[in-house]
């Protein structure tokens, strides 16, 4: 054989070599304790700089930005229903809540967030509702919104948004598909 074939064996190899030994305590039921934890309790992950959120739990399912870990892109949730605009938050007044990071324009926004979240978080955990109704679980921009009643959606398109506005069955038939579409999300 060339000895560029052998070096790609040997690389192949390798990698299984290297593969193997970090599942094996995953295979043998043991911890890893050189593997980050998944769990939003845990503890810094090391080689990673201080002050980045913590890794969000199994169970969450709240939309964020896989890159900051913030909900709503930063986003104040509170200023939707306040203000009635997409108003960006600040990190000098951050909250972590359900494994993400939250954003609030103000301090009072922050504390009638923690006081009633329910109230101040988007609808079907950020996701579209036009594509919740398709039955997929759809990325929003956060600038396009709609408060019916006093719950609010976001959108991925204005297109999306007016569609949905304009045509009442659709809450209700995303509120119908919610619990399916929900279990298919990937859970970080």
């Amino acid at each position: 054989m060339k000895a560029v074939t052998w070096q790609r064996w040997i690389s192949i190899a390798a990698g299984i070599l290297a593969l193997t030994i970090a599942i094996q305590p995953v295979l043998a039921g043991a911890p890893n304790v050189n593997a980050p934890s998944l769990n939003a309790s845990s503890q810094p992950v090391p080689g990673l700089p201080s002050g980045l959120p913590m890794l969000p739990s199994l169970g969450e399912t709240m939309q964020r930005d896989l890159r900051s870990g913030l909900a709503l892109n930063g986003f104040d949730p509170v200023a939707y229903q306040v203000e009635g605009r997409a108003t960006p938050g600040h990190a000098e007044h951050e909250l972590l809540h359900d494994g993400a990071v939250w954003w609030f324009a103000s301090a009072a926004n922050l504390e009638a967030f923690r006081d009633a979240p329910t109230v101040y978080a988007p609808a079907f955990a950020g996701f579209d509702p036009t594509g919740i109704v398709a039955g997929v679980a759809v990325d929003t921009d956060p600038r396009q919104f709609a408060i019916i009643g006093s719950r609010l959606f976001l959108f991925r398109t204005s297109e999306n948004r007016r569609s949905f506005v304009e045509n009442a069955a659709m809450l209700r038939l995303a509120d119908g598909k919610w619990n399916e579409v929900s279990r298919t999300i990937a859970r970080y």
